[in-house]
């Protein structure tokens, strides 16, 4: 019987929490069309209802899938050789401090330097077919370096000292103390440099402009003045960065599980 109540008084709350969620939500929507309304101009300013529709005319296409697809596999690509990379080049650093002296200056260009710089010298170097890759790749290393860092650094002294004591091996020393300091840092930092990513990866494609990119489409809305348009790819770059965002964070914590395991 308690349970049963506990599960019931649980339900309630969730279905609260959901409904407030949808009443801000047709909130913003009804002031956004009041705002187009308002406004009366679709170049300056569209309501969420043309942007409904030009979405509409397009998420059938052929061509609309294969632009996401290719757009988040360079922007993916670049994301997740920087995750490996960083995760590595951080633990080097962590188990070699001369390493981590000697890294400090690229890590801090590479957080410096505008990404219309980086962009710009990307094109020299590999082309506006793999600029998303590369600009994705600069922006997540020092993000994943550093959280890689400071996760194995934050290790609990006191369990690190019992582990001496009791001659764990190394993997049991990883495994029972370095990953459940690392986690919560890498989870963190995911959330951060996947929107990052993202962001800087069709910022780089709408200056490069490459065939079958979401930046290329970004590109030709404001060639065409289609202010629709640029609100509905706008969207659809929201919901691509949510779903990786969820699903590196699933394999992450799915990770964290099975070590515990």
């Amino acid at each position: 019987m308690n349970t049963q109540s506990n599960g019931k008084t649980s339900e309630k709350p969730n279905r609260k929490n959901i409904a407030g969620k949808a009443v801000i939500l047709l909130f913003w929507l009804v002031l956004w069309q009041v705002l187009s309304a308002a406004v009366n101009n679709s170049i300056i300013f569209v309501g969420p209802a043309d942007v409904l529709a030009s979405l509409s005319s397009q998420i059938g296409t052929f061509d609309f899938w294969k632009t996401i697809g290719l757009s988040s596999l360079r922007i993916c690509t670049g994301f997740t050789a920087a995750f490996f990379c960083g995760i590595l080049t951080g633990c080097l650093a962590f188990c070699f401090p001369f390493l981590d002296e000697l890294l400090a200056p690229v890590m801090l260009l590479l957080k410096s330097i505008p990404v219309a710089s980086f962009v710009i010298l990307a094109l020299i170097w590999t082309g506006a077919e793999n600029l998303s890759v590369f600009i994705a790749f600069t922006i997540v290393l020092p993000m994943l370096y550093t959280a890689t860092l400071s996760g194995l650094k934050s290790a609990d002294g006191k369990l690190l000292e019992m582990a001496r004591v009791f001659r764990l091996s190394f993997f049991r020393k990883v495994k029972a103390v370095y990953l459940p300091a690392l986690l919560p840092y890498l989870l963190t930092s995911v959330r951060t440099a996947l929107g990052m990513s993202f962001k800087s990866g069709v910022a780089a494609e709408v200056i490069g402009v490459p065939s079958y990119s979401i930046g290329e489409k970004l590109y030709m809305s404001k060639i065409y003045l289609d202010t629709a348009g640029l609100f509905a790819w706008t969207l659809v770059i929201i919901a691509v960065t949510f779903f990786f965002e969820r699903l590196f964070l699933l394999l992450i914590g799915s990770l964290g599980r099975k070590k515990q395991g």
